[in-house]
């Protein structure tokens, strides 16, 4: 009898002490799924981060880097880091911090990336059909020696074309690539958005808006006799009937065209 008593108060003992530590425990674990940031004397930028059509509100440290907030994204999407290419007003350089880049808050981050499996499932059949084409390319001339093709190519390289740098390989600049002829010889320019996941393609008369996904395969060549530009086809059906050729591609951009349309990850 003199141990109920003592059983009732010390219910209440542990409740009330569990009670204030249950809420501080959630108080801690509030800035985790928030931020995770919020240390003393560190400043925090609240962003709200847009993947595969789900938005995420978080707030992270202002002076973390780009490679932080990658790791940050991981932590929401479950996208491995190396797979994701997230872009603010550009595309997001790992090594800089937020504030260098004028991260602001309330700014949208875009993100775009696949996981790995989903990955694999699209891009085996187009390395597929990559092989075959190459297969096939290697039986024919080359490609800037076909009539098709001359007559494009002889009239010569197009003034207003932007610059190219042999043997060196970089990223897509921020504004579109234009200057460039199609097989019509009409002014042709690429965009690549993104955040869309879309290559848009711009004439004079119109514009077609591609999701990347469509595109099977990417084909490229050197102009002979101007090394430093490419001629390049995007492969929009099963056959080469389908093939949309551009003329004049700046070589050291070429290959972040093809990684770019075809999801060519390195995460490895």
């Amino acid at each position: 009898g003199a141990e109920e008593p003592g059983v009732e108060a010390a219910g209440p003992g542990c409740g009330e002490e569990g009670g204030p530590a249950g809420g501080a425990g959630d108080r801690a674990a509030a800035p985790v799924s928030n931020g995770g940031d919020a240390e003393s004397g560190q400043e925090l930028v609240e962003l709200r981060v847009i993947w595969n059509k789900n938005k995420y509100d978080v707030k992270v440290r202002l002076d973390g880097t780009g490679a932080d907030l990658k790791q940050r994204i991981h932590a929401l999407t479950g996208l491995p880091p190396a797979m994701q290419k997230v872009m603010f007003k550009g595309l997001l350089p790992e090594e800089k911090t937020l504030r260098e880049i004028r991260v602001t808050n309330g700014a949208k981050i875009m993100v775009v990336g696949s996981t790995i499996n989903d990955v694999l499932a699209v891009n085996t059949p187009k390395d597929a059909a990559q092989q075959e084409v190459k297969a096939e390319e290697s039986k024919k001339e080359p490609l800037c020696r076909q009539k098709q093709h001359r007559k494009v190519l002889d009239k010569g390289k197009p003034d207003d074309v932007m610059p190219s740098i042999k043997g060196v390989q970089e990223h897509l600049p921020a504004v579109p690539l234009s200057g460039m002829y199609n097989k019509s010889g009409g002014k042709v320019r690429l965009t690549f958005k993104l955040e869309q996941d879309q290559l848009w393609i711009g004439t004079k008369e119109r514009t077609e808006k591609l999701p990347m996904g469509s595109i099977k395969n990417v084909v490229s060549e050197p102009i002979e006799g101007h090394e430093d530009y490419h001629m390049m086809a995007f492969q929009l059906g099963p056959t080469e009937a389908s093939y949309y050729w551009v003329y004049w591609v700046p070589t050291q951009y070429v290959d972040a065209i093809k990684d770019t349309v075809l999801g060519k990850w390195q995460y490895f």
